[in-house]
Formats: structure tokens, sequence, C-alpha cells
């Protein structure tokens, strides 16, 4: 029911946390908005990919090197402040989780952990949504995605490079955040859900990465759209609250002169709730860059 969004979530929309490509030499959409002084790029990013995906070139490259800062989603803490954070807001002193699933689902877990080569009790001490998002993530990396290398991490080793600002539009606790304010019960539905359709993330993955690659703004959308209706707390949290902020924030920032490349998560650029679409209804159109 969930699973779209939540690997979304893992892959496509936040950053920092099987089969071989369709093709090596991938082509992601790009957007622009700009008027007279001012020149903002909109490029959708997956934050896990497998090696020797081309992607960071032609008009990507163009429009990276045109601009003077580099917008990111967040920039990433150093690690122990994450791992800090996390075990802040995500980790509980006992194990409470156990007590707020079936003994069936807990059985389930335990068995799925294991065989993902994870101790059967590593997650029994975390908040249903942490469990759920480090279960989510946990065979991506089997399947030969990493964050290394993600566009974040190829993007800011570029901007480091150049000297160009980096400059983040949430911070670590923000992000963590939207998860930790879920309700209880629509946790524990997120959890319940990763542990069934955890066989399928493979080919859901490859679905997206895929349309990713194409520059397919509207497939990506379909397969995420599918779960919106059915999670409208997550996918308030996730993408309509965040998408609107971020539209607020290109707003006021194209009152000042300058050329900006700003990366979110492809599935914040896909979609009816997309940030393009937040900034059409501000009056600002962003126009595909072919």
């Amino acid at each position: 029911m969930f699973r779209a969004l939540l690997l979304a979530f893992a892959l496509l929309l936040v950053g920092g946390y099987g089969s071989k490509h369709a093709a090596d030499d991938a082509d992601p959409a790009l957007w622009v908005v700009k008027d007279a002084d001012t020149t903002i790029y909109l490029f959708g990013t997956v934050h896990m990919l497998k090696p020797g995906v081309s992607w960071f070139d032609e008009g990507v490259r163009k429009a990276f090197d045109e601009s003077g800062e580099l917008v990111m989603e967040l920039v990433m803490p150093p690690e122990a402040e994450m791992q800090a954070l996390v075990s802040e807001l995500g980790m509980t002193p006992d194990p409470t989780l156990l007590r707020q699933l079936p003994p069936e689902a807990v059985d389930k877990l335990h068995a799925t952990l294991a065989k993902l080569g994870y101790p059967a009790e590593a997650l029994d001490r975390a908040e249903p949504w942490l469990a759920a998002t480090m279960l989510s993530s946990m065979p991506l990396r089997d399947l030969g995605y990493d964050e290394k290398d993600g566009a974040e991490q190829v993007l800011s080793a570029a901007a480091k490079a150049a000297g160009k600002r980096v400059v983040g539009l949430e911070t670590a606790r923000e992000q963590l955040g939207y998860f930790d304010a879920l309700p209880l019960p629509a946790q524990r539905a997120l959890l319940l859900d990763t542990l069934q359709e955890l066989p399928n993330t493979g080919a859901t993955v490859d679905k997206m990465v895929a349309a990713w690659s194409k520059g397919d703004a509207d497939g990506l959308g379909k397969i995420m759209n599918e779960d919106l209706a059915k999670s409208p707390e997550l996918a308030k949290a996730l993408l309509e609250n965040r998408n609107r902020n971020w539209a607020g924030w290109i707003t006021r920032r194209m009152q000042q002169p300058g050329t900006v490349f700003l990366a979110v998560g492809a599935g914040h650029l896909a979609g009816a709730q997309s940030v393009q679409a937040t900034l059409a209804a501000k009056g600002l159109k962003a126009e595909r860059v072919h």
C-alpha cells in the first residue's frame, strides 16, 4: 500500500540516508524558472545509484556550471551528529516496538532482518517509523545501490571543487522530524506494509530509477501517486508541505539576481503536487530544459 511512497523517500525524496541498469547513459529531467536577472534550475536527484551511471553531463552539467550556488534539501551534518539525532528521535530505551506489533509481525520482522544479514533484534528499540525506513533501505545496498554514487554526493563534490556556495533547504532534525511527528497508527501501518512488500523492492526501485533515467517525470509521478491517496498523512508530511515550503523559497529567491542550481529528490518534481505545480499556482512557470 505505502511501499512506493516509502521507497521514494529512501531513494528519491530525502538525501543522505538486482538488475543491471537499462542503460548506463541517463538523461534525467531538468527544469528552469527565470526572469530578467534570475535563473533557478530545478533538478530531480536520486540519492542512491548503482556505479557507472552517466548523468552528470550534457544539459545538467551545463546548468550546474552556469550556476553560482548549489541548493539541496540538506547539507549533511557530521556522521556523529546524525547518529545522535537518529537515536534521539527514533530510538527508545526499551524494546517498545515488540509491544506495538502483532506477534506474527514481530516474528516476520526478526526473520526478515536475519535473512538480510542483520541481527534479528536490531530494530527492537526503534520507533515504528525508523524501523520502516531502515528496513526499506536495507535491500537497496544488496541490489547495488549506494549513497556514494547518488546525485547529492556527486553534486556536492563538484560544488566543492568549483568553490560554489552550498545551501540546505532543511536541517537533518527537520527531515527526521517529518516521520517522528506521524501518529503512531500511521507509523505502525507503514512498518507492517513495508514488511509485506519487501520482496518487491527490486522491481519497484528499478521502475523508479528507469523513469528517472529517461527523464520521465510523469511515469515517476504515476508510480508514486498509486500510494498517495492511501497514505494522506505521509503524503502531506513528505511531499505537499515540503513542496509548498520550497516553492516559497524559490519565489523569494527570484527577487535576487543570480543563477542557482537547486537539486531535490526527483519525487518532489513529479506528480500533481510537484514543486512546479505549486510554483504555477504562484504565477511562476517552470519550463522543461531539453
